[in-house]
């Protein structure tokens, strides 16, 4: 079954805010490999002007991602999970994620298309401080797989 056009343009908010703590910070820069200091100290995060630990770029997929499995679990839109893969992702930044940031997800689908034998969800996501400021953007491209053959 095709996806449901009609989510194009569908903003979301998260049900609840993401706390960044700093051993989440530590813990993912370490899963990835990534030993710079300001993710690892604060004394060498604050020595080059930040708060607090400050998080690597992809860190922001972690509250993203619980934003976005909320869109995609929602059955007015027709995703299957099992026919989705992770077609890609983007960042940009006001600047960098830090300790204590306490951030809600705002979601929109900007788009969704298909091509062959798939169909392409965009979406869009501003995580935000609970206080408005917006610190980063991702877009995300979720691919159905085969979905577009069924369409009529």
């Amino acid at each position: 079954m095709a996806l449901n056009r009609e989510y194009i343009g569908r903003k979301f908010v998260s049900e609840r805010s993401y706390q960044v703590g700093r051993e989440k910070i530590r813990e993912f820069a370490s899963a990835i490999g990534d030993f710079n200091p300001a993710y690892h100290d604060v004394e060498a995060a604050r020595a080059l002007g930040h708060g607090d630990l400050i998080a690597p770029p992809t860190f922001a997929f972690i509250p993203a991602f619980r934003a976005m499995t909320a869109m995609m679990g929602d059955p007015e839109l027709g995703l299957d999970l099992f026919r989705v893969v992770h077609g890609e992702e983007s960042f940009s930044y006001e600047r960098p994620i830090q300790a204590g940031d306490d951030l809600e997800v705002h979601s929109e689908v900007e788009d969704i298309r298909a091509s062959g034998h798939n169909e392409f969800v965009t979406l869009r996501q501003d995580l935000v401080t609970v206080v408005g400021e917006l610190v980063a953007t991702t877009r995300a491209v979720i691919v159905s797989r085969g979905t577009a053959l069924q369409e009529g």
